[in-house]
C-alpha cells in the first residue's frame, strides 16, 4: 500500500526529507505558503556532516559541482591579523571537506529532487483523531501517513500540534546579508570587534557572501537603508572588507534578527515530526542550521526505511535527533555570546591567539564526526 507524507515547508529540510522519501516510494506533497519555491541573496557553507546526509540522498555530487572547495579561512581582530586560522587541510583530512554555494543554487538542486512541491499552499490544521493525520491546507485536505513540520522557527505545524510550546527567543544580535561581485579573494573567515563583527565567505563564480553582525533591539530598522548601516558599522575595517561594501547594491542586503528555539520536550507526536528549524532553529554561530536539517532529513527517511510503523519510527528519531540538535544549539549560543562580547574584547582575542589550532580542530569533533545512521541498526 502506498504511504502518503505531507511536508509543511519548502525549505531545505522539506526539500531534503522529500527528495529521500520520494526516492523510496512514499507519495509526497510539499507545502510552501510562499507562491514560489527559492531563496536569494545569501551563501551557505555546507559542512563535512551536511555532506555526508546529501550523499545518502544521492545530492551530493551535483552540489559539488555547483561549490566552490578549499577554503581558507579564522578569525581575525579589527587590523586584520589572524587570530586564528583554519587548518583546512588537517580539517578536511580529518572530517572531510567544507564546501560554499549559493543557496538559491543549492535549492534548485533539491527542487529538482523532491516530488510534490505545491507552491502557495498553506497548512491551516492538523486533526490527530483518526488512524491517520488529516492535513487541513489552503488547497484542501490530505490525509497522510505522516505530517512532517519543516515550517521554519514560526512553524504551524509545531503551534497546532503543541500549542504550549516556547515561543522562539531573540538571540540578541541582528545580521545583515548579502551576495556581491568580488573578484577573487584569497581567504574568507571572521573578523570580530567590540559587540559587532564581519563574515566573508568566498562563492563560485567570482563573487563573495557577506555578513554583518550587531547586538542591537530585535525590530529595528535603519533610516537610511540598511547598506548604508553596513557602510556605517564596518566600512572603516581591514581590507578587503571596505572594498566589497563598496561593490554592493542597496536592494541586496537582507537583515534579519537571529531568533533560537528554546529546547522542545519532543519533536515528535504519533505520526507528526517536526524537523529543522521548527525543531531546533538555533542561532548562525557554527554554520550547523542547513546542515542539521540534512541530518534531520536523511535521519528520519533511514528509521521510516527500517520500521513499517510510523510512530514507532519518529520516536527513533526523536531519541536520535533531539540531545545531539540541542547540544550544537548550546554550542552555538556560547560562540555568539564570545564573538559579540563587549566587555574586554582584547582578553578573548590573546586567548584565541593562544589557542593551538590542533585545540580547535578537536573541539569540532562532537559535530562534524557525525555519521548517517544505519538502517540496521536504527533501533
Amino acid at each position: 500500500m502506498e504511504r502518503v507524507a505531507v511536508v509543511a515547508g519548502g525549505g531545505i529540510g522539506g526539500l531534503a526529507v522529500a527528495a529521500g522519501l520520494g526516492a523510496r516510494g512514499w507519495r509526497v506533497e510539499v507545502l510552501e505558503k510562499a507562491p514560489a519555491f527559492g531563496e536569494v541573496g545569501a551563501g551557505l557553507s555546507l559542512w563535512p556532516n551536511g555532506m555526508r546526509a546529501l550523499d545518502a540522498l544521492g545530492l551530493g555530487d551535483q552540489v559539488r559541482v555547483h561549490a566552490l572547495h578549499d577554503i581558507q579561512g579564522g578569525i581575525r581582530d579589527l587590523d586584520g591579523r589572524w587570530l586564528s586560522h583554519t587548518d583546512t587541510a588537517a580539517m578536511e583530512q580529518r572530517y572531510g571537506p567544507v564546501v560554499m554555494i549559493h543557496r538559491a543554487e543549492f535549492l534548485e538542486i533539491l527542487h529538482r529532487a523532491a516530488p510534490g512541491l505545491r507552491p502557495g499552499t498553506e497548512v491551516t490544521g492538523v486533526d490527530l483523531s483518526g488512524p491517520r493525520v488529516r492535513v487541513e491546507h489552503t488547497g484542501g485536505v490530505t490525509e497522510a501517513d505522516l505530517l512532517i513540520g519543516a515550517d521554519g522557527i514560526r512553524s504551524t505545524v509545531r503551534r497546532a500540534v503543541w500549542p504550549r510550546s516556547p515561543e522562539p527567543r531573540y538571540a540578541g544580535y541582528t545580521a545583515w546579508r548579502l551576495v556581491v561581485d568580488s573578484g577573487p579573494l584569497a581567504a574568507g573567515g571572521e573578523t570580530w570587534g567590540r559587540g559587532e563583527r564581519f563574515g566573508i565567505s568566498p562563492l563560485p563564480g567570482g563573487r563573495a557572501y557577506l555578513f554583518g553582525v550587531a547586538g542591537l533591539a530585535a525590530g529595528g530598522r535603519s533610516t537610511d537603508g540598511e547598506l548604508a548601516e553596513l557602510r556605517r558599522r564596518f566600512g572603516g575595517w581591514h581590507d578587503p572588507i571596505p572594498r566589497l561594501l563598496d561593490a554592493a547594491s542597496p536592494g541586496s542586503v537582507l537583515r534579519h534578527d537571529i531568533y533560537e528555539m528554546p529546547a522542545l520536550p519532543s519533536f515528535v507526536s504519533g505520526r507528526v515530526a517536526l524537523l529543522g528549524d521548527a525543531a531546533h532553529a538555533m542561532t548562525p554561530n557554527l554554520g550547523q542550521g542547513a546542515n542539521q536539517a540534512l541530518e534531520d532529513a536523511i535521519t528520519l527517511v533511514t528509521v521510516l526505511d527500517a520500521h513499517p510503523d510510523v510512530p514507532a519510527a519518529l520516536v527513533a528519531y526523536d531519541h536520535m535527533r533531539r540531545p545531539r540538535t540541542q547540544m550544537i544549539s548550546r554550542r552555538s549560543r556560547r560562540i555568539g555570546a564570545l564573538a559579540q562580547m563587549r566587555a574586554l574584547p582584547a582578553l578573548r582575542n590573546l586567548a584565541l591567539r593562544l589557542t593551538p589550532s590542533s585545540s580547535l580542530l578537536n573541539a569540532l569533533a562532537p559535530v562534524l564526526d557525525w555519521q548517517v545512521p544505519d538502517a540496521g541498526r536504527a533501533y
